[in-house]
């Protein structure tokens, strides 16, 4: 995202709000334990321990804060059930959803360009 020069207008410092909005969500987003979390959840709902089974590496901790993260961004619905031991479930919203169709643009990608990147990093690390 590139910062723009913008005079005093309402449209511009709505732009200025925009741009540091975006800035911040992506910085969020753009973490592994995100990104793995929505790739995880797909089209699915899913419970806190399948999520984490499903999200290999991930402590209770930083699921958690990923969880919240997302929530509060609108990317993905909690719902608790109230029953006792509670049941709390996970899906993603549709901006999540879509959020998601990005994530696996850059899977295929990465599974596109696997060989080159591979040759290119033995190449730069001789």
């Amino acid at each position: 995202m590139v910062t723009k020069q913008v005079t005093g207008s309402p449209d511009d410092a709505d732009l200025r709000r925009a741009d540091s909005l975006g800035r911040e969500i992506f910085s969020d987003v753009a973490n592994k334990w995100a990104l793995l979390i929505i790739e995880a959840l797909g089209e699915q709902t899913l419970r806190f321990s399948t999520l984490r089974d499903e999200v290999e590496g991930i402590s209770h901790k930083m699921l958690t804060q990923n969880l919240r993260m997302l929530e509060r961004y609108g990317l993905l619905e909690r719902t608790v059930h109230p029953v006792v031991p509670p049941r709390v479930e996970y899906t993603l919203t549709e901006p999540g959803q879509a959020l998601r169709a990005t994530i696996d643009g850059l899977c295929e990608w990465t599974h596109r360009y696997f060989g080159h990147i591979e040759t290119s990093r033995r190449r730069f690390d001789a």
